[in-house]
């Protein structure tokens, strides 16, 4: 009999991205102290652009003063990945996860995290895939629906996952999205054409296809009040 397991669930709202940061790095720490168990922060973010450690300033295509004037930040990370753009009408997923433990390697953890997106947008019958040799994250088509950017650092996982529901997609048009010139961004809400249902209902949609592939039944949910639920899958 497969033993059940337990995945803290930290449903968020909008955080803003430093201090989603700072709480991340806690949590690996204690994960790593083995204080906590596999926790999932489910957020969005105030309009953010990120740059991974490869720094490549050069796919952001406006000036800090500019950013400035259209109410978005620019952070620097650790995670892998290019530059890409967090904001509202986007789903981020920050898994904090002890890789080991669930008997998964880098590779194989990062095609959970494309699948899960796949999953999701499956259910609105949108055809998603992971991308061809070169392009990370989740498309469809030619247009990239799903970004993936992570860091493992002692076996923990951080960083994660941003899947586009309905965003303003102009936001898109200052970078050159994870580094992949000639290429579009899409969104749930695009690829559908159709009135969708609430972001906290896809929320919950998609956490629960990332707890399915990564093997956890037993889901403890906390919210801002930071009371706590618990679940079965």
């Amino acid at each position: 009999m497969r033993l059940s397991r337990s995945l803290h669930v930290w449903k968020m709202g909008t955080v803003n991205y430093l201090e989603a940061l700072k709480l991340q790095e806690k949590l690996v720490s204690e994960r790593k102290a083995q204080k906590i168990g596999d926790t999932l922060l489910c957020l969005q973010h105030p309009p953010t652009y990120t740059l991974g450690k490869r720094r490549t300033e050069h796919n952001l295509l406006i000036s800090e003063s500019e950013l400035r004037n259209i109410g978005a930040l620019l952070h620097y990370t650790e995670r892998g990945g290019d530059i890409t753009y967090h904001g509202p009408g986007q789903a981020v997923l920050y898994p904090i996860l002890a890789l080991r433990e669930i008997g998964l390697g880098a590779r194989k953890y990062v095609e959970q995290l494309e699948l899960t997106m796949i999953e999701l947008a499956s259910l609105y019958g949108v055809k998603a895939s992971a991308g061809e040799k070169g392009e990370t994250g989740v498309w469809v088509g030619d247009g990239k629906i799903g970004a993936i950017g992570v860091r493992i650092s002692g076996g923990i996982t951080s960083h994660g996952l941003a899947f586009n529901i309905d965003p303003d997609l102009n936001y898109f048009k200052h970078i050159v999205p994870c580094g992949i010139a000639d290429k579009r961004v899409t969104s749930l809400r695009k690829e559908t054409g159709t009135v969708l249902l609430t972001e906290d209902v896809v929320h919950d949609q998609l956490i629960s296809c990332f707890a399915r592939l990564l093997g956890f039944s037993d889901l403890i949910w906390r919210g801002n009040g930071l009371s706590s639920e618990t679940k079965d899958l």
